[in-house]
């Protein structure tokens, strides 16, 4: 379970994130939305750890990031919108870095690579180094590697950039097949439709505040949730 709980995140007197509360269960895709510069990121990056926040806590499994930072990363793998890798490596070579970080055993990370791998038709690339990558095969090296390692919660923003129809859906057959053993996907968007289809809880933030958060048939009602979400901007 993920817990944020009355979350602000300021810079200087910008206030990004402004006492944001949610909950994200266990076997929930949870679509997190908004417009560029809503706020999507910056909690997103709160939540994995990579940016402190001012107030409030986030609490992964019950423990705070804040307080426990390394076992609440265990639990976690983070696909960021641009795939940041060292691309002077051989992608089989950052995969398996990033196994390492998390402590990996090596069976489960050699079936989950050649499972991975083979989905997204990069068996013969793999030991081809990141910087001779598309941003569409680096975005599919960083997935692998976010795989790999098992994680009990995805956290992604905005996956499916650069992407080809195919490992898109790819990714949500991925991600049906995560949630139906009781893990967590959270993911940021832009792509409304997939999110309406996909995920079974959602979130809209607007200028750092939550606007609405429940479940996606709730939250859209007879409407699209394209919909509700341009008639929430217009308001």
């Amino acid at each position: 379970m993920i817990e944020i709980k009355n979350v602000t995140k300021k810079y200087g007197k910008k206030i990004a994130v402004d006492n944001v509360s949610f909950t994200v269960e266990d076997g929930d895709i949870f679509a997190f939305i908004g417009h560029n510069g809503a706020g999507k990121t910056t909690l997103i990056k709160s939540i994995v750890g990579i940016h402190d926040f001012d107030e409030g806590d986030i609490l992964i499994d019950g423990m705070s990031i804040k307080e426990n930072p390394v076992e609440c990363k265990k639990l976690m793998a983070y696909v960021p919108d641009n795939p940041e890798t060292y691309e002077h490596m051989k992608a089989i070579d950052y995969i398996n870095f990033i196994c390492d970080m998390y402590e990996t055993p090596l069976d489960v990370r050699e079936k989950n690579i050649k499972k991975y791998s083979k989905i997204f038709e990069m068996e013969d690339k793999l030991n081809d180094t990141i910087d001779s990558y598309s941003h569409g095969m680096k975005q599919k090296a960083v997935l692998i590697s976010a795989l790999a390692h098992d994680p009990k919660i995805l956290i992604m923003d905005e996956p499916f950039v650069g992407l080809d129809p195919k490992a898109v859906f790819d990714i949500k057959e991925i991600l049906n097949e995560m949630v139906k053993d009781g893990k967590i996907v959270f993911y940021s968007t832009h792509i409304l439709d997939v999110a309406e289809k996909l995920c079974s809880r959602v979130a809209i933030i607007k200028s750092g505040k939550l606007v609405k958060s429940g479940s996606m048939k709730e939250i859209k009602g007879d409407k699209s949730l394209e919909k509700v979400f341009m008639e929430l901007e217009e308001k």
